[in-house]
């Protein structure tokens, strides 16, 4: 298995995540409220939240992904959940929640190539992941969410 190249923000997103499965035994809520706090965490006081959230949610999200395979972790299900924690926590900060969706997306998709799992699934399960966030959220913002996914998507499966 290939280590992905993680960012700092990517490492203690990982390290969040295998702390908590670890401590919990539970993949999914540890994946989720790791990856939400540190979406928190990363953009506490930053004046361009949604400039931030895009940037740094691919590595948020690729460091739960690389934690989950390294923990011996159903990939599918850490993707699923760190995409859901991760929409969710750019939710509390004010951050676009569709760009944010799209970009936790990409990177999911990124880290699954990266460490040899299967892309078309990972994009099911980000995908899946973003929308339960937003459904989460409310009617409206599920629904753009859904929107956006469409077409940012389309290309990639």
């Amino acid at each position: 298995m290939e280590k992905l190249s993680l960012s700092k923000i990517g490492r203690n997103a990982k390290w969040a995540v295998i702390g908590a499965i670890k401590g919990t035994g539970d993949t999914v809520e540890s994946t989720i409220e790791a990856t939400r706090d540190v979406m928190m965490t990363a953009l506490d006081g930053v004046a361009q939240v949604a400039t931030a959230a895009e940037k740094a949610v691919g590595q948020i999200v690729a460091g739960a992904v690389q934690a989950a395979s390294e923990a011996g972790a159903d990939i599918g299900v850490a993707i699923k959940s760190a995409v859901k924690g991760a929409v969710k926590g750019a939710s509390e900060v004010g951050a676009d929640v569709g760009k944010t969706a799209v970009a936790a997306v990409d990177g999911a998709v990124k880290a699954a190539g990266e460490i040899g799992a299967d892309t078309a699934k990972a994009i099911e399960d980000a995908s899946s992941g973003a929308i339960e966030a937003a459904e989460e959220i409310g009617s409206d913002t599920a629904e753009a969410v859904r929107n956006v996914l469409k077409t940012a998507v389309k290309g990639k499966e």
